[in-house]
């Protein structure tokens, strides 16, 4: 479709430059998403289907009315043992009138599966037999043609309507281009999804419909791919060639997935699956082998980039889950939790350690690391996971998942934030006080742990329970906050005095004060834990992130050294940081471990 503007000779001169304007254009808009012009593809397709289906169909009364019998397939048997070699080549130029439709489920988040197949059988279908049909009529009558144009389409097209059939086609390949261009984006999120691919930055363009998004780094990378193709061919034959072979490809390598899905999923026969394959597979390789042919000629493009992104996924799949597996294999039961003692066999100073994390159970290596090394920690310790959920919106209620790691008198606490992916993150003082108070909600209703006289306390110790938020249990426990107490009034707040050269300065720290409803009740150890949570909370919390560098384990062949300490260590030095709850961690609360995972 990038190649439109390319199918005349008359605008031999501009056709590059204007193409090249298009695109750039194109991928500009992206950023504001397809639900802002929208709108505008459906008439832009059903014009474009409109006007190759009329002047088909006028091609087709007006040269030849018989032509339709060359939907039979013997004539294109007949055509085949007649030319033989030459008419085996030419089916690698044939791949271009299905160019398109290896895509068509590509995006199945913009339209229903249903809607493709009612569109493509009663619409798309009937409007390309009778296109082709026309010229095909308009050829049979001349087989010699005399004048500049070089393609069979707009030579069959009336000399009063060029022009406007040029326009139409120019904004149809835009709406084709943005179809690849959002399917494209999906594929990129699956893999990344599956692990399979770096992170990138996903934007969601619309809150309305989920597959709606922007990715800028695959958009910028598409577009300079499409510039250089564009300036460095300039002719559609060896684009063609680049694009038939793609399709074919995608098409053959669908056909044989097709296959494991018909057994392990449809649970039908290994027979239906071969003979699938064999019919399907043997029409498609004899196109696929056509298009090899012409590998010299432009074919060799998607093969060097599938080869080069085939490459980045295959070694970030493998390093990421290399390193998940030293993950599962290293972190720390809580049994060795347990047999540290209440005071986890370190000095607990005041505040509030959060641990970020991406394990959901168990604690991780980092942790064991930091407590070996400096030999103190805060006294509530929060393992904070962050997961992003494929839906809009988590509602409030169900967005903390709360539950305690050991016995309730480690105060060590595991919290899992989920977010929809049109939930704001919110800034450090909110998220923390939100937190604090679920985690006291999570204390007040008497689920909060188990004393360690508890039996297979090990087992229980972890059970989590959803928490929602203030704002959505006005019954709940607030947190109120109170800058510049009183000396005198501070309760458990305590002073804090700077020396200078002046004059001591008492300085107030802030106060803070759960508001308890009155009812249910609390019992005495729940009322003492809260005193320990506010007691924490008012010396502040610190951001704890694991900084980890994965390198080949020693006696790793030489392959692997690469991969690892090469390819996959740039691949994380260049891509996305993992997601954290707030939009950015303050750097004044902030403390890196760093740790190296030998895999």
């Amino acid at each position: 479709m990038y190649y439109c503007l390319l199918k005349c000779n008359n605008l031999a001169d501009i056709e590059v430059p204007v193409a090249c304007i298009i695109l750039i254009a194109l991928f500009a808009l992206q950023h504001y998403g397809t639900h802002r012009v929208g709108f505008l593809f459906a008439p832009v397709v059903i014009t474009w289907l409109l006007c190759i289906s009329v002047i088909g169909l006028y091609n087709i009364l007006h040269w030849n009315p018989h032509i339709y019998q060359a939907l039979s397939p013997y004539y294109m048997y007949k055509f085949l043992k007649k030319t033989q070699r030459g008419g085996w080549m030419s089916l690698g130029g044939i791949l271009l009138c299905i160019t398109g439709s290896e895509a068509m489920f590509a995006d199945l988040g913009h339209f229903s599966q249903l809607s493709i197949k009612i569109a493509f059988t009663t619409i798309v279908y009937p409007s390309l037999i009778l296109a082709y049909m026309g010229q095909a009529a308009y050829l049979s009558r001349h087989h010699y043609i005399e004048n500049d144009y070089r393609i069979g389409f707009y030579v069959s097209v009336p000399e009063k309507l060029r022009w406007p059939v040029l326009v139409i086609a120019v904004l149809a390949a835009v709406v084709g281009s943005q179809a690849i261009i959002t399917g494209t984006f999906s594929i990129i999120k699956q893999c990344s999804a599956l692990g399979c691919f770096p992170r990138v930055k996903i934007l969601h363009t619309s809150s309305k419909i989920h597959g709606q998004i922007y990715i800028p780094e695959i958009n910028w990378i598409l577009m300079l791919l499409c510039l250089a193709v564009t300036i460095g061919f300039r002719d559609t034959k060896r684009m063609g060639n680049a694009s038939g072979l793609a399709v074919i490809t995608v098409m053959l390598v669908t056909t044989c997935l097709m296959s494991i899905v018909i057994v392990l999923c449809w649970h039908r026969s290994v027979l239906m699956a071969v003979g699938f394959v064999l019919f399907f597979g043997t029409i498609e390789a004899l196109y696929f082998s056509a298009s090899l042919i012409k590998f010299l000629e432009g074919a060799w493009v998607p093969i060097a980039l599938a080869f080069v992104f085939m490459i980045v996924m295959c070694i970030w799949h493998y390093g990421t889950l290399k390193k998940y597996e030293y993950d599962v294999q290293n972190k720390v039961s809580v049994d060795w939790l347990l047999g540290l003692g209440p005071s986890l066999g370190i000095v607990r100073v005041r505040g509030i350690g959060l641990i970020h994390t991406e394990l959901v159970s168990g604690i991780p290596a980092i942790f064991s690391h930091f407590v070996a090394t400096l030999p103190a920690f805060h006294q509530v310790l929060i393992f904070l996971c962050v997961k992003s959920v494929p839906i809009p919106h988590v509602k409030h209620e169900e967005r903390f998942l709360v539950g305690h790691v050991g016995p309730k008198e480690y105060h060590v606490y595991r919290c899992i934030v989920r977010y929809g992916y049109r939930d704001a993150h919110k800034d450090d003082l909110q998220f923390e006080n939100d937190l604090v108070c679920r985690i006291a909600e999570y204390i007040r209703t008497g689920r909060g742990g188990l004393s360690e006289e508890n039996e297979d306390s090990t087992k229980q110790c972890e059970g989590m329970m959803v928490v929602g938020t203030p704002s959505t249990h006005l019954d709940g426990i607030k947190m109120c906050v109170e800058e510049g107490a009183n000396p005198e009034d501070a309760g458990t707040s305590e002073l804090r005095e700077i020396e200078t050269l002046s004059p001591p300065v008492i300085k107030t720290r802030k106060r803070v004060r759960f508001v308890i409803p009155e009812s249910p009740k609390i019992d005495r150890d729940a009322h003492k834990e809260l005193r320990e949570l506010m007691e924490a909370r008012e010396a502040g919390v610190a951001y704890i992130l694991g900084h980890t560098y994965v390198r080949a384990k020693q006696g790793s062949n030489l392959v692997k050294k690469i991969v690892i300490n090469f390819g996959y260590d740039f691949l994380r030095r260049n891509c996305r940081a993992p997601t954290y709850a707030l939009n950015s961690v303050p750097h004044a609360s902030t403390l890196e471990v760093g740790m190296v995972y030998h895999i």
